[in-house]
């Protein structure tokens, strides 16, 4: 069974999806502000922590702040962000405090599901809204190598293929895979780099030099850190 702590302040959010996560069979803890979330994941040590990014009570109001908090209080404990907020700045910031995935609360409990499961299995998971719904930002080269990190091995493959102007059919292909698959790597790639099109997720890698000669060797440590 996988337990759960969910932290959010909205009484009527937390109690449906704290129903729907016990209907599946999860074990379910539930709080209402950060610090409280903190507590109980110290508690229970789950498996999983859920967590809304603004608090409107309590000393410390943000929840991606308390990832350090939460990490030290169950190192096992897999943290997802969950957030109403559309800029995209706020998934890089997750990302860097060391959450496991990032859902928008638009996205839906199917989503949310569906990504614990795909959390639990060791995958860095980020679902946004659709390109529309989300700001333009400037993203810095230490941030893209950041981003770049949590791409798999199939991912880089798909993003090579991409900056070399191959649409699904090239990309299926070159790597012998069903169209399927592709579309469900290219798709995880664009949500990872924080892009809504193939074309954009190009254009990033050639910007961000993705794919210079220290990336393709899988050096994005030691470029990370230069």
């Amino acid at each position: 069974m996988t337990n759960v702590v969910i932290g959010d302040d909205h009484a009527l959010f937390l109690d449906a999806l704290r129903t729907v996560l016990a209907e599946q069979g999860c074990g379910v803890a539930q709080a209402t502000t950060v610090e409280e979330t903190v507590h109980a994941v110290s508690r229970s040590q789950p498996d999983i922590c859920l967590i809304d990014h603004h608090f409107r009570e309590g000393e410390d109001r943000d929840g991606i702040g308390a990832i350090p908090m939460l990490a030290q209080a169950c190192p096992r404990t897999k943290v997802l962000i969950l957030s109403a907020d559309g800029d995209s700045d706020v998934i890089l910031q997750a990302m860097r405090a060391g959450a496991a995935g990032f859902v928008h609360k638009t996205r839906g409990v199917s989503v949310l599901q569906r990504t614990i499961e795909r959390v639990l299995r060791g995958e860095i998971v980020v679902e946004a809204p659709a390109a529309g719904d989300v700001q333009p930002r400037v993203v810095r080269q230490r941030d893209a190598l950041r981003l770049a990190t949590y791409l798999t091995s199939r991912e880089w493959q798909c993003l090579e293929l991409l900056v070399d102007g191959h649409d699904t059919a090239g990309i299926v292909a070159a790597l012998g895979v069903s169209a399927a698959t592709v579309r469900t790597h290219v798709q995880s790639l664009l949500s990872k780099l924080g892009v809504h099109s193939r074309l954009e997720a190009a254009a990033f890698a050639v910007r961000h030099g993705l794919l210079d000669e220290t990336v393709r060797r899988g050096d994005l440590a030691t470029s990370y850190a230069s």
